[in-house]
């Protein structure tokens, strides 16, 4: 028997605007209304993150899709960033990247991500791969009680 799962803040990293849409489409056909924020560089996670800029407002993710590939700040920085931050260091992190060379996915895991997906070429499969990552994070797992 499982319960219903209560909504999640979803910060999306992503600087290609098809993996974005393709994203957006697999969370809204998805049956849990979890927030999903987009942006499009490692600057602007971080700043995001860090409450800054003009994300002063922004609310504190429960999860994070994290591309590798992006600008000004890449995804691994980003990612060491993350986790070698105690206030973000709980904070799960899922590669969703197209790299599937093994030395990115060795580096993302020895900088502490929580998974690795390489994105799925067809539409179908990338949008499964997104809901399956999404109810994965929501239904099956625990993710740490904000504010403690």
């Amino acid at each position: 028997m499982t319960t219903p799962a209560t909504p999640i803040d979803v910060l999306l990293v992503e600087d290609d605007p098809g993996d974005e849409l393709m994203t957006r489409e697999a969370f809204e056909d998805n049956k849990i209304g979890n927030t999903l924020h987009v942006v499009r560089d490692g600057e602007e996670a971080l700043d995001f993150l860090y409450r800054r800029a003009g994300h002063t407002g922004a609310p504190r993710p429960d999860l994070i899709l994290l591309d590798l590939n992006l600008p000004k700040y890449d995804g691994r920085q980003v990612l060491e960033k993350i986790k070698s931050d105690p206030e973000l260091s709980d904070i799960p992190v899922v590669v969703l990247t197209t790299s599937a060379a093994e030395e990115d996915i060795l580096r993302s895991y020895k900088l502490h991500a929580n998974a690795y997906v390489t994105k799925p070429v067809d539409l179908d499969q990338f949008i499964a791969a997104v809901r399956q990552i999404d109810d994965f994070f929501v239904q099956v797992v625990r993710l740490p009680r904000r504010g403690l």
